[in-house]
């Protein structure tokens, strides 16, 4: 059974370029623009893995990881911070939100797709 990942970023290019690289890997995809559209989409839509930029205008990717983990369905969904931040700062806060991994972009798109297998390992998908 295929994998299923949220990806959560403002940027349409590297929503489509995340996409493209996970869909060569065989996951499925879904797509959010911004943290309100990745709760929307994670409340709508089963998924293994949630793949999140951190800077985004109507809700940022730390309140949108804190509003996950808030909820206890979502306590051990794999969550992984695909950012340009690269201070230890910006990881620190990233995983006191409850973030799993902290990726630098840019990442090669191997690096993406093993990190990615990694953190999720065999859990199945949450409904």
């Amino acid at each position: 059974m295929k994998k299923t990942v949220l990806i959560v970023d403002d940027s349409e290019f590297v929503r489509n370029y995340h996409a493209y690289i996970l869909q060569q890997a065989s996951f499925d995809v879904i797509t959010a623009m911004d943290g309100s559209d990745g709760l929307e989409k994670l409340y709508t839509h089963a998924c293994d893995l949630i793949l999140t930029d951190i800077n985004m205008a109507r809700m940022d990717g730390y309140e949108f990881i804190r509003r996950v983990r808030s909820e206890p369905k979502y306590q051990e969904l794999p969550i992984v911070i695909v950012s340009t931040e690269s201070q230890s700062m910006d990881k620190m806060k990233g995983f006191q939100a409850g973030a799993n991994l902290y990726l630098v972009k840019p990442c090669s798109p191997a690096m993406m797709v093993e990190n990615l297998r990694m953190v999720m390992g065999p859990a199945p998908n949450v409904t």
